[in-house]
């Protein structure tokens, strides 16, 4: 089996995928390059389960969503957060199905659009060759956008960089009591993480209701 692509910086695309370095297709709408997206088979040898990229974005869109990567049951519906990580993630965010799932109100971006398979402990992380090749022309076709909540290591580690290195709580604390930073960040809803928010109760007694907050006055525009 040939080695895969090396991970890149955030913003450098895999030149091989179709997608130039510079995104010389400036002028395609946001409909063609869903289409392209949903059609991308780059990491296809490496999914035990093939490509099936789900994600959800609208030109609309003012809340944006970025999770780490789909799971066997989203890959299965082809729904994202199709699961008790999305149950929990839209409680936290104080969000319906119906306005969670309405894409000219949230895009669902993550790290990886395609279901990586299973790691040494739950999901594999997301595949390294997604976000370099797509997530830049995609994010500059969501102009309205006025929050970015990013979920888990891989959405703070691309959203947040600054923050490297610094502790899971912090990194919270830190974007969520600021009543106008650009991005949330929030652990991952995985029941995985229960051990965390057990060791961290203020999370859910004192930030969750700022992020309901800010979520809303987003949404209400």
């Amino acid at each position: 089996m040939a080695k895969p692509p090396r991970n890149e910086l955030p913003g450098h695309a895999l030149p091989r995928n179709g997608l130039p370095r510079d995104d010389t297709r400036r002028d395609e709408p946001l409909d063609a390059l869903l289409r392209r997206v949903r059609a991308c088979t780059i990491c296809a040898p490496f999914l035990p389960l093939g490509p099936r990229p789900v994600l959800q974005a609208d030109a609309r869109a003012r809340l944006l969503i970025v999770g780490q990567a789909p799971g066997r049951k989203v890959h299965a519906s082809g729904i994202p957060f199709d699961d008790a990580s999305g149950e929990r993630l839209r409680t936290w965010l104080g969000l319906t199905r119906e306005t969670f799932y309405d894409p000219a109100r949230v895009a669902i971006v993550p790290m990886g659009f395609c279901y990586p398979g299973r790691g040494a402990s739950g999901d594999a992380p997301p595949r390294p060759e997604c976000a370099p090749a797509w997530r830049v022309p995609l994010l500059a076709r969501l102009p309205n956008i006025a929050l970015t909540v990013a979920v888990g290591q891989y959405a703070l580690a691309w959203h947040l960089a600054a923050c490297r290195g610094q502790p899971l709580g912090e990194t919270v604390r830190g974007t969520c009591t600021l009543p106008d930073a650009p991005v949330l960040a929030l652990p991952h809803p995985s029941p995985r993480n229960n051990g965390w928010l057990k060791r961290h109760p203020w999370f859910e007694s004192e930030l969750l209701p700022l992020v309901r907050a800010r979520v809303a006055t987003v949404l209400a525009v």
